[in-house]
């Protein structure tokens, strides 16, 4: 029954961001539709939060350090009661709090981010502050593929492995897209695993669209050497929608209106 309610929670956020990108003319729906799985896993199964209490002191941390695909985080959150539903309808619109990038200002959102490579530094500042404190909470950052060209991601992955921050879990939305080309072409990553290993984390891989897996993955606890956790999360750019799927072009296209009804009639048959 879990399984099924974030696979609807997962369908609902993608319509909405849909809707939300065609309607303020905005981008970034493809790197929205690479983390919607991921998103709707971690809000109905694994993070401790109460959307009557978004300040709750001893809630999880979800930091979205990928702020350009905040329509599905936004959706997510509305979805899940933080904020009304009607809201989104003001997306990256005038004096809007739901603004084009992550903002700290809507209920829910720990931390401004868009600014590439913030999102990582913010959450290890939390992580360390927890484990100081003999706080219970734990830290998520969900991080794009690109985004680890920035230097100071892996200041953030020494420092964390050095201070031993197993309530850091790391989420790394591998769609190997970027901005104008792939990940190979503009720095290569690989091998992916065996450098964030090197750096000390406990490092697994998992379907970023298998909501069981990312489950298991995601609830797992790390058992020995007080190691900080990566999941390497294989995604899809654009998943769910077959002429945006691995296209680069959806990084920055916003929908038109024979698009959206055809991405929202795909959608609509995932279930």
């Amino acid at each position: 029954m879990k399984t099924y309610q974030s696979k609807y929670l997962a369908k609902e956020i993608k319509e909405h961001a849909l809707k939300m990108v065609h309607e303020s003319g905005s981008s970034h729906i493809g790197s929205c539709l690479s983390i919607t799985d991921i998103l709707a896993v971690l809000y109905n199964d694994i993070l401790n939060i109460k959307s009557d209490n978004p300040n709750m002191p001893e809630r999880d941390r979800f930091i979205l350090s990928k702020g350009h695909a905040c329509a599905a985080l936004y959706a997510t959150l509305a979805l899940k009661k933080f904020f009304n539903v009607n809201k989104l309808s003001t997306f990256a619109s005038f004096n809007s709090t739901l603004m084009s990038h992550a903002s700290h200002k809507v209920p829910g959102v720990e931390f401004s981010t868009g600014s590439l490579g913030h999102g990582l530094p913010f959450g290890v500042g939390k992580a360390l502050f927890a484990k100081m404190n003999n706080k219970k909470w734990n830290v998520f950052v969900l991080l794009s593929d690109g985004e680890l060209n920035e230097g100071s991601n892996w200041e953030s992955f020494m420092f964390a492995s050095h201070h031993k921050l197993d309530n850091l879990n790391v989420i790394i939305d591998y769609n190997k897209l970027q901005s104008l080309t792939t990940t190979k072409k503009t720095l290569n990553l690989e091998p992916l695993k065996d450098k964030f290993e090197s750096f000390g984390f406990f490092v697994t891989e998992t379907d970023g669209h298998c909501h069981l897996s990312l489950k298991n993955c995601l609830a797992k606890k790390v058992k020995k050497n007080n190691q900080p956790r990566i999941i390497i999360a294989h995604t899809t750019k654009g998943k769910g929608i077959d002429f945006m799927e691995n296209k680069v072009e959806w990084h920055y296209k916003s929908p038109n209106q024979n698009q959206l009804t055809e991405a929202l009639n795909q959608v609509g048959n995932e279930l």
